[in-house]
């Protein structure tokens, strides 16, 4: 696996890559090695944005957990936006399906969007089940149904399944290797919108 230093410098400060994916597709591994490989770069892991609610928390992938997933959407978009205009690479980690990127893709507050990068880690459902069972971290989400459930969600991504990369068999070096020369081309990139 790749590994800090020397630093690479193929992506601009202040871009915002949206790493996403069911769980269990490798996204924290991925977005935790990339981020190393930079000089200025974050990790934003969503799931710490979830877990600082103390009180009143709904599961995510409950649909009565709407408006709860919007506030933390704005909170996660916030501090991306923050670090990519304080020059910081910034790599987000977490479900941000497609109805979850106009957080990302409308100005707001006077902060300018950065360059965004949009990607998608796809296993095969049957890859991904197997990864989310053998996850070991505290809160970790490994149940089946949720877990099929999310990836159904990412099954058919309509416009957007070009930002989709297969990793069923991939090592999570390979995954790395792929994430870079996906955002390198420029063609994981979003357009803003009025």
């Amino acid at each position: 696996m790749p590994t800090p230093g020397p630093y690479r410098r193929d992506m601009t400060a202040g871009t915002v890559v949206i790493l996403t994916g069911p769980p269990g597709a490798g996204k924290s591994t991925t977005a935790r090695t990339l981020a190393a490989s930079y000089e200025r770069a974050v990790h934003l892991h969503s799931d710490d944005f979830w877990h600082a609610i103390v009180s009143g928390a709904v599961p995510p992938y409950l649909p009565e957990s709407h408006d709860q997933n919007e506030t933390v959407m704005e909170v996660v978009r916030s501090a991306a936006f923050a670090y990519a205009a304080g020059g910081y690479l910034t790599i987000v980690d977490g479900v941000v399906g497609p109805w979850m990127l106009h957080h990302f893709r409308t100005t707001r507050g006077g902060i300018d969007i950065p360059v965004l990068q949009y990607v998608v880690l796809r296993p095969s459902r049957g890859e991904t089940l197997r990864r989310a069972r053998s996850r070991t971290a505290d809160g970790a989400l490994v149940d089946e149904g949720p877990v099929a459930s999310l990836w159904d969600q990412f099954a058919d991504l309509g416009e957007w399944e070009g930002h989709a990369l297969d990793t069923t068999s991939h090592s999570p070096a390979d995954t790395v290797a792929a994430v870079w020369d996906a955002v390198g081309g420029g063609s994981f990139a979003l357009r803003p919108t009025p």
